[in-house]
């Protein structure tokens, strides 16, 4: 649907639900995303290099004359109300923790936020490492401050809402996912430094889709194995600043230090270490690629970022590997990894656009044939960040 017609249909269906209103809504959209490459760098201090897409959370937002957000969720059919002076709010643990989360962390930054009715449309699909929380935080918080008649710079919109997920929902996340919401570029990924938060919009090749394919599992191990895995990256570091000058985190370890203080190390913090060490390095490289439009190089460094992840960060699984498998021997296949926090979800893949129809039938059918299960492929294209759409 395009903007235009979403821009109708939103407020048609705003109209439905809330008809007692008699002006139009406004309308603000934000994006997922996808990672190109660049995995568990982020909370090194590392480097990653997403894209958003061109698929979003969209909301229609009209003022109310009390302190009450009133929240239609069209994807779960459910509307929830939320007293702006409730000071003791608590994590519900629902859909809809991650709006009332940045409600309550734009009032603790100084934006006088206003009630509201709000209804909530999204093609992000949940769960599938597209980011749809983030897309719905950054829509969220962008629509609260333009009704507000506040400014924000969008970095700061970024921070807060990665700050609502972390304090309020409860979910340790990185910035990655916010800041590709606020800063994403239409044919364009973003490359980005998470510690020093400077950033470069590279271009995509025009001849690309971006293709991600879900494997429709998640293995139970997954949210106590980022944890592990986290620790196991502290632990590293520990070991390594009392022999490397200025390290503070894996980021500042070079592969060459690593090799020369290996035996410091027991071999699963070595391998953990290795990962992102070669990751980072990846990442700076896929950026050059990108530069200069020399796609072999590209899916060669996604096809050891895979390997990477599956023998040293061990966060793949059968399915992922299937996916990422069959992918690499397809002809219009550029590159393939997995991406996100692994154990199961999605890979992504660059595709010949000319190719792309074949490729997902192709996908289908193997992966089905080798598994038993009917995954869900998204074709997407590089989108532009959040906005109001007038």
């Amino acid at each position: 649907m395009t903007d235009e017609h979403q821009l109708t249909d939103l407020r048609e269906s705003f109209r439905h639900q809330f008809p007692a209103h008699k002006i139009q809504p406004r309308i603000f959209r934000a994006p997922g995303r996808t990672n190109l490459i660049g995995e568990h760098t982020d909370y090194n201090d590392g480097f990653v290099f997403p894209a958003a897409i061109d698929r979003a959370t969209w909301i229609a937002i009209t003022p109310r004359k009390d302190r009450t957000l009133n929240i239609h969720s069209e994807h779960f059919n459910e509307t929830i109300e939320f007293n702006l002076d409730e000071a003791s709010a608590k994590p519900r643990k629902h859909w809809s923790d991650y709006v009332r989360g940045v409600a309550i962390i734009l009032q603790k930054c100084g934006v006088a936020v206003q009630g509201a009715d709000i209804l909530i449309r999204s093609d992000v699909p949940l769960g599938a490492g597209l980011s749809s929380s983030a897309s719905l935080e950054v829509a969220t918080a962008i629509a609260l401050i333009a009704q507000s008649n506040h400014e924000l710079p969008k970095l700061e919109i970024a921070k807060l809402c990665q700050r609502a997920e972390n304090e309020f929902v409860g979910a340790h996340v990185g910035i990655m996912d916010q800041f590709v919401a606020c800063f994403g570029k239409s044919n364009h990924a973003i490359f980005l430094d998470c510690r020093s938060l400077s950033h470069e919009a590279v271009p995509l090749p025009t001849n690309i889709r971006l293709i991600v394919c879900n494997t429709m599992v998640r293995h139970e191990i997954a949210s106590g194995a980022y944890n592990e895995r986290r620790k196991n990256c502290e632990e590293a570091v520990a070991i390594l600043a009392q022999v490397i000058p200025n390290v503070r985190a894996l980021r500042d370890v070079t592969l060459d230090q690593l090799q020369k203080h290996a035996q410091l190390l027991p071999d699963l913090l070595f391998r953990r270490a290795r990962h992102v060490v070669t990751e980072n390095a990846r990442v700076l490289a896929a950026r050059e690629a990108l530069r200069n439009n020399d796609l072999e190089a590209l899916g060669a460094l996604m096809q050891k970022s895979h390997a990477s992840l599956r023998d040293d960060y061990e966060v793949s699984c059968n399915e992922l590997d299937v996916m990422v498998n069959l992918a690499s021997k397809f002809s219009g296949c550029v590159g393939a990894r997995m991406t996100g926090g692994g154990f199961g979800g999605c890979t992504i893949n660059l595709i010949r656009t000319e190719q792309v129809e074949d490729f997902a039938i192709y996908i289908r059918e193997g992966y089905q044939g080798a598994t038993g299960i009917a995954p869900e492929i998204y074709s997407c294209a590089a989108a532009d960040g959040a906005t109001e759409i007038i």
